[in-house]
C-alpha cells in the first residue's frame, strides 16, 4: 500500500504546484481537468468569487450516450468540445489551463486540444 500511496502524494505536490502558478480572474477563468481511471471531469472555475461557470464530464448525458468507453481520448475530446459550449454560452472566451497534477498527455491533451478547436483560447 505504500507504493500507491506515495504515487497519490506526488500528484497531490504536483498539482499544488501547478495550482500555484494559475490562478481563475473573471476575465481569464481557470480550465480544471480532473481524470481518474474511467471517466474525466472538466470545469471552468471563477476562483476569486468561488464559481463554477461551466462543466462537463463523459458523465454528462451528451457524452455518455456517444461513447462506447468513457475512459478513452475520444470520450475526453468529446468532453472538451461540450466544456468549450457550455463556457462559450457562459461568455467566457479565454481561459487557463489547469492540468491538475498529470501530464500534458493523452487524455487531458485531448481535452484540452478539442477546447481549443471548439473556440476557447488558453
Amino acid at each position: 500500500m505504500t507504493g500507491v500511496r506515495h504515487k497519490r502524494s506526488r500528484l497531490e505536490r504536483r498539482k499544488r504546484h501547478v495550482r500555484r502558478k494559475v490562478l481563475g480572474t473573471p476575465n481569464r477563468p481557470r480550465l480544471s481537468v480532473y481524470r481518474s481511471l474511467k471517466h474525466m471531469y472538466a470545469q471552468v472555475v471563477d476562483d476569486l468569487s468561488g464559481r463554477t461557470l461551466a462543466s462537463a464530464s463523459t458523465l454528462s448525458k451528451e457524452v455518455h450516450d456517444e461513447v462506447a468507453s468513457t475512459g478513452n481520448r475520444d470520450a475526453a475530446a468529446r468532453v472538451g468540445r461540450l466544456l468549450a459550449e457550455r463556457a462559450r454560452q457562459a461568455g467566457v472566451e479565454a481561459v487557463r489551463f489547469d492540468r491538475g497534477g498529470r501530464k500534458f498527455h493523452g487524455r487531458v491533451k485531448a481535452l484540452a486540444e478539442a477546447a481549443r478547436e471548439a473556440g476557447l483560447r488558453f
